[in-house]
């Protein structure tokens, strides 16, 4: 398992030694950044869907899922993304990697527990203006950072159809933005370098149910409630030019995000096929700070609706590897809660997987593909068209095993 593991992070460097930044909207300026975390590869491959107590694949979207772990399983992923960004008269595009999650779940009787660590958001873009066709009169915001967030989460299994888990997680992470400008009528440039550093812990509640219809067919379904936080922010601005450097005091802020609750549910055919579909429901919540605080940007209601499943051939199959992929797909809707100019920014896409399995074992290599829409070009503002490759490794052994012989 160790071996594993290790192989497994050195695929992933690879993977991410052309990533520079782990975003590249302009849309990544507001709140605390572009929320990257969409779940593990095989779920985010159905839309979102979560659903099904799995006894291989750590379920990040619901704590309640450790409890039915039957192997100690590591679960690990990035992804490569194009984007398409584009308004009423010109385009570009760009690209990054980035890693994605990476988590252990331990089997402990009716117990799970799971913990690790999600890049959960990320600010990353370059804007620049020149004015009057002149390369010396010019204006350029860039930033970089994001938020990652660190977790521990217990699941416990009070029968064998329910199921209930709690995790806690510590948010962090920094976020630098630099306003810089430079005009052939001054002696020298300006620049403004905002900085603000964050922190806060927040707290999921989940519970999982399922039982069978008849002989074939079962039903699921998934609660998971995020307890309203603050992440407090500690800013500081400095503003500077060629002769002399200003820092300017600036207040901590506190980021309010409201309470969240998602509501998932499902029908299918154990190690065969499954159908399900997932809501999720957000109050508006304050997510502006000192630096990204303006008049035309507001922030309203948030909430996803999703539709995915999967369909396995023939789980058991000797003669045939390709009867034994897993096949997935999904269709989601997501309202982000930011509002620029009146204009609700949501996100529209499709999404398309592989569930690999590794001969011999019961670890499996999750291959995705998503391609959506963001945002829109009314009002002067970015659309995003993306299409975006995930994999993630989900490995699974027993530990802690007594052995038999010496």
């Amino acid at each position: 398992m160790i071996k594993k593991i290790i192989l497994s992070l050195c695929l992933l460097v690879g993977l991410l030694t052309f990533a520079q930044e782990g975003s590249s909207s302009p849309y990544s300026f507001y709140g605390i950044g572009e929320v990257r975390f969409k779940g593990t590869a095989d779920v985010r491959s159905m839309g979102g869907v979560a659903v099904e107590q799995d006894s291989i694949h750590i379920n990040l979207e619901n704590p309640a899922s450790f409890s039915n772990l039957k192997l100690t399983s590591f679960a690990v992923g990035g992804s490569s993304n194009t984007t398409t960004l584009k308004t009423d008269s010109v385009s570009e595009k760009a690209r990054r990697s980035t890693l994605d999650y990476m988590a252990v779940g331990l089997p402990l009787g009716k117990f799970g527990v799971g913990f690790g660590l999600i890049p959960y958001s990320s600010v990353g873009y370059k804007v620049k203006t020149i004015a009057d066709d002149s390369s010396t009169n010019s204006k350029t915001l860039s930033s970089t950072g994001g938020v990652s967030k660190a977790f521990l989460g217990v699941g416990y299994k009070i029968t064998p159809k329910l199921s209930v888990g709690a995790d806690f997680n510590y948010n962090f992470g920094t976020i630098k933005v630099i306003n810089s400008e430079t005009n052939s009528d001054v002696e020298s440039g300006t620049r403004e370098t905002n900085t603000a550093k964050l922190s806060g812990v927040n707290f999921n509640l989940g519970t999982m149910y399922q039982t069978k219809l008849n002989k074939t067919l079962s039903i699921y379904s998934s609660l998971n409630y995020t307890i309203a936080n603050d992440l407090n922010s500690k800013n500081t601005r400095v503003i500077e030019t060629s002769s002399e450097t200003n820092n300017v005091v600036q207040p901590n802020e506190a980021i309010s995000f409201s309470s969240k609750i998602s509501v998932s549910a499902g029908i299918g055919q154990v190690k065969k096929w499954l159908i399900g579909g997932r809501l999720v429901y957000q109050d508006a919540s304050d997510l502006s700070n000192g630096y990204n605080r303006t008049s035309n940007v507001t922030y309203g209601t948030s909430g996803s609706a999703s539709l995915g499943g999967y369909f396995i051939p023939d789980y058991s199959s000797f003669t045939s590897y390709p009867k034994r992929i897993v096949y997935r797909g999904g269709l989601k809707y997501e309202k982000t809660g930011l509002v620029i100019n009146s204009e609700s920014i949501d996100n529209v896409g499709f999404t398309l997987g592989l569930g690999l399995p590794i001969t011999g074992s019961f670890s499996n290599i999750n291959i995705g593909f998503e391609m959506g829409k963001r945002g829109t070009t009314s009002s002067g503002l970015i659309q995003e068209n993306y299409a975006n490759i995930s994999v993630g490794l989900s490995l699974n052994d027993k530990w802690f095993e007594k052995r038999k012989f010496n």
